[in-house]
């Protein structure tokens, strides 16, 4: 078993050092400087040789926090670190994992591809936006879901006559698990229409709402169009309460205001993004999900299973 070392470039430090307490380990000492046009540097300020590295990542925009991932991958490497883990909380580009019309890249498989050709051992992530992103590595990836920890925020909570929806057909499966892990809980479906980019329009609920409490759930939340879409479409068939739950808060423009000024009574979300503090508010929990990724990087660095945590 390889020295294990955790690493963090600069786009989630918060969660890279709750994912160290609960390692009893520190943050891994590297400098990150920029030329005077904005190129990135990074400098390990430590020795890595034959260390079990990890660098924890989340690669949301700007387009240099993957620049700056692959660059840090790519300086462990040629510092003979013996394995390299890149741990991606959120996975940017991952909504474009095929080709559906002509002459546009799939660009999840690209970013597949620089991880690996830049030195990456393996992956750790979260919640990818599409499974099958999986299969675009040809390196070891292990897919975790937030699940474990929303289920044991939401267990605890006392809303009754609950109903948990999935916002569109795409997320169906995902949805009915949740719903079982919250004790059988009914499930509803919005059908939605996409009508151009960030663009959707919710057009029928599938299932009973009328007067139950909704918990939509969901994987990311960019614009928040889809969102405020099946909001309003369950708001219309009657439903009491509506609660949103998603593990990526990407929360783009004025999502996060508009998500406030909206009928929905709690958001939450987790810490795979680092959240600034002015698109927070008294809607707002934020979950951690650093004790999953800690124990999961445990387990990789002492060559134990994972599957247990792959719910």
């Amino acid at each position: 078993m390889a020295q294990m070392k955790v690493f963090a470039g600069r786009s989630n430090i918060p969660l890279a050092e709750k994912i160290c307490k609960h390692l009893d380990c520190h943050l891994g000492e590297m400098e990150i400087d920029e030329f005077a046009d904005g190129e990135i540097k990074p400098h390990i300020l430590e020795n890595v040789r034959g260390v079990d590295v990890f660098v924890v990542q989340s690669t949301q925009p700007p387009a240099e926090n993957l620049l700056e991932l692959l660059m840090i991958i790519d300086a462990m490497k040629r510092a003979s670190a013996e394995r390299i883990t890149a741990v991606i909380p959120y996975y940017g580009y991952a909504r474009q994992d095929r080709k559906d019309e002509p002459r546009v890249p799939i660009s999840a498989k690209l970013i597949a591809d620089l991880l690996t050709v830049a030195g990456a051992s393996r992956v750790l992530a979260l919640e990818f936006h599409a499974e099958q992103i999986q299969g675009f590595f040809n390196i070891p990836v292990d897919h975790l879901y937030s699940a474990p920890v929303l289920i044991d925020y939401f267990s605890k909570q006392p809303t009754r006559n609950l109903i948990v929806v999935s916002p569109d057909v795409g997320r169906v499966r995902r949805a009915r698990a949740f719903a079982a892990r919250l004790g059988g809980v009914p499930l509803a479906i919005v059908d939605k229409r996409r009508i151009g980019k960030n663009k959707v329009k919710a057009v029928n609920v599938i299932g009973e709402v009328r007067g139950r409490n909704a918990l939509i759930f969901d994987d990311m939340i960019d614009t928040g169009g889809t969102i405020l879409d099946a909001v309003s479409a369950l708001r219309k068939r009657g439903a009491a309460r509506v609660m949103v739950t998603a593990t990526h808060g990407v929360l783009s423009n004025q999502a996060a205001q508009k998500l406030f000024d909206s009928e929905i009574e709690q958001l939450v979300l987790t810490d795979s993004i680092d959240i600034k503090p002015d698109k927070l508010n008294a809607k707002t929990k934020i979950l951690s999900v650093a004790e999953l990724l800690a124990t999961a990087m445990h387990r990789i660095n002492r060559a134990e299973s994972v599957s247990s945590l792959f719910v």
